[in-house]
Parts: C-alpha cells; sequence; structure tokens
C-alpha cells in the first residue's frame, strides 16, 4: 500500500479558478490541474526558483516537484492544444501560515518550523 502524500506548503491561492479558449461552450472538455501543480509552475517558471529551493518552500523532496512538474506541464499542454478548459483546483495542500503577509514570489519562512509527516 503506498503511503499517503504528503500536504504541499503553498503560500497563495490562484488569482483565478480557471482558464477557457475564447468562444468556449459549458461542455468543452476540461483539463483539472491542482493547486499543488499551479504552485510549482508558479514558482519555477515564473519566480525562477530551482527545483531544490522550491521542494524547500513546498515542504517536499525535489523528486516530488520533478513528478508534479512533468504532470502539471503535460496538462497544460494538453489544455492549450487540444482547446480545453483549465480548471485549477484541489490536491493535497497546506496554506502557509504567513500568506496574508508573505511577499508570495519567493516565501521568507519557507524551511522555518518544516513539521514531519506533514
Amino acid at each position: 500500500m503506498p503511503r499517503p502524500p504528503r500536504c504541499r506548503r503553498v503560500c497563495s491561492l490562484p488569482t483565478s479558478e480557471g482558464f477557457a479558449p475564447s468562444g468556449c461552450s459549458q461542455d468543452t472538455a476540461v483539463v483539472i490541474l491542482r493547486i499543488d501543480e499551479y504552485e510549482v509552475i508558479r514558482l519555477l517558471d515564473l519566480v525562477g526558483l530551482t527545483q531544490e529551493q522550491c521542494a524547500a518552500q513546498m515542504n517536499v523532496s525535489r523528486t516530488t516537484v520533478t513528478g508534479i512538474y512533468d504532470t502539471a506541464r503535460h496538462k497544460l499542454a494538453d489544455a492549450l492544444v487540444h482547446g480545453k478548459r483549465l480548471l485549477i483546483e484541489g490536491g493535497h495542500i497546506k496554506l502557509c501560515e504567513h500568506a496574508g503577509s508573505c511577499c508570495h514570489h519567493t516565501c521568507c519562512h519557507a524551511g522555518k518550523n518544516n513539521q514531519k509527516g506533514d
């Protein structure tokens, strides 16, 4: 039996619930991007962190970040290439306790107070 997934620390929730191609109807196919996948894309591609820095900030291993990143990139490509709606929701996450005062680019609280078993 696989062990349960560890909570991934997220510093801010997405400002949009999703995106859709122009002229798309409600019955258009949907791709679900989990919030932890969104956070990995934000940290690696937008903020420019390394996978090691991203892993420390999210309180997971670097190999976990690599897996999340690969899955997220595949989902984004599927949505773009096939004209599917993209929804951002769900995932096994824990919102950073400093989310209201955090800079949201690189959490200055990452690595502090990491709890085992999250």
